[in-house]
């Protein structure tokens, strides 16, 4: 059983930073990949980053690339999203995610993650 809780999430004005965090428990050593979706209202989820766990290897969606940095503890079994140059259009539910199967390969689709959290709200005004 694994369970994830994100934090972080707050009412920015556009040009701020937020850092987001996703806390996991239970048994997740067996898993490599891990990931940060958002979703705004009336759109599919999307992937906007994602990190493995033994090197610490990254990938960014295009749209948050040289703004939003992902990195990990594994000794806190936490992994945080640091948002920078915040826009309107990052407004969303962030959600943490861990993939079961994955190994090397940080897959942006979110059929292949197994693991969910609640989520936390972004909002970015202007």
């Amino acid at each position: 059983q694994v369970q994830l809780v994100e934090s972080g999430g707050g009412l920015v004005q556009a040009g701020g930073s937020l850092r987001v965090s996703c806390a996991a428990s239970g048994r997740t050593f067996s898993f490599n990949i891990m990931g940060w979706f958002r979703q705004a209202p009336g759109k599919e989820r999307e992937f906007v980053a994602g990190i493995t766990r033994d090197i610490g290897s990254t990938r960014y969606a295009d749209s948050v690339k040289g703004r939003f940095t992902i990195s990990r503890d594994n000794a806190k079994n936490t992994v945080y999203l640091q948002m920078n140059s915040l826009k309107p259009e990052d407004t969303a539910v962030y959600y943490c995610a861990l993939d079961r199967t994955g190994n090397y390969v940080i897959n942006s689709n979110p059929g292949a993650y197994d693991y969910w959290g609640q989520g936390t709200q972004v909002t970015v005004s202007s």
